[in-house]
């Protein structure tokens, strides 16, 4: 339930965001009347998207058994890659993420184009919701409790556009770089989860056959049947008898991308200041 909470909230956040812009700048400049096309596009997007899940599981379900857990592990290998692509893009640009945003609303409005704010629109439903799709598909085929799975997906989808009213309103204040980073944590755990089943349905797809071993027992933590063992699966992806291969890649993709997620950003900024002054604070004429 937790990790399709996250997955949903943490997607539809950054589209409501998006889409809440556009429309206050709709409103803004008296053109309401395109806000009907603005949700046109969002309607059409999230058709798309569903469609694209739906046509992703029929077909999956059609398959032989092996073709299945191939299918299975190429799907997962996407969701771990799309979700590594957020991560990395929000770590960079959370902190004015709602100023870029704003500035490229302006500058589609100065330019006399409502058409471009609808496309932006249309745009950012499209890609958060193929990245929710195809991540949602992944964990629900490894999920053990499909009726929580739903239930934290719609909940998360929820929250996420009260979230997004509440900040085109007003009403909300949120430090948008904090949340990206909280929620980035869960979804590194989430990721290398995802990234150790796939190595276990390629290994059951008969794509790799060594490192099958039993890397560590951790069946005194992860209980199956069991909240806590629930928890520790869904939200730390942890399984009670990993193969080596499962546990290496786990720990390969989790450990830098959690020292990437939280490194502070002081330390980011100090690393570059030396070039920057370097480069911009010499006299001019004088050698570097």
């Amino acid at each position: 339930m937790i990790p399709t909470f996250v997955i949903t909230l943490r997607e539809g956040v950054e589209a409501s965001l998006i889409v809440g812009i556009i429309a206050a700048f709709l409103v803004k400049e008296g053109r309401r009347d395109a806000i009907r096309q603005m949700w046109i596009g969002v309607t059409i997007a999230i058709a798309l998207c569903v469609g694209v899940a739906v046509i992703l599981e029929v077909v999956g379900q059609e398959l032989p058994q092996r073709q299945q857990e191939g299918l299975e592990t190429i799907v997962s290998l996407i969701a771990v890659s799309a979700v590594t692509y957020m991560i990395v893009w929000m770590r960079r640009h959370a902190r004015g993420i709602k100023a870029t945003l704003e500035g490229e609303a302006a500058s589609a409005l100065a330019a006399g184009s409502t058409m471009a704010l609808v496309g932006m629109a249309f745009l950012a439903v499209l890609r958060e919701g193929l990245e929710t799709s195809v991540f949602l598909l992944s964990a629900f085929q490894n999920s053990t409790d499909t009726p929580a799975a739903s239930a934290g997906a719609v909940l998360g989808l929820l929250a996420a556009v009260a979230i997004g009213i509440g900040l085109y309103r007003g009403g909300v204040r949120i430090n948008l770089a904090k949340f990206f980073k909280l929620t980035g944590v869960v979804l590194v755990f989430v990721a290398a989860g995802l990234l150790a089943t796939a190595a276990h349905t390629a290994h059951e797809a008969g794509w790799i056959n060594g490192l099958q071993g039993q890397a560590v027992d951790l069946s005194w933590l992860v209980q199956p049947g069991t909240i806590s063992g629930s928890l520790l699966t869904g939200m730390l992806g942890l399984q009670p008898r990993p193969t080596v291969i499962e546990a290496a890649v786990y720990v390969l993709y989790a450990v830098p991308m959690l020292l990437y997620v939280l490194w502070p950003d002081r330390f980011r900024r100090r690393r570059r200041s030396p070039r920057v002054s370097r480069s911009q604070g010499a006299p001019a004429g004088t050698p570097a």
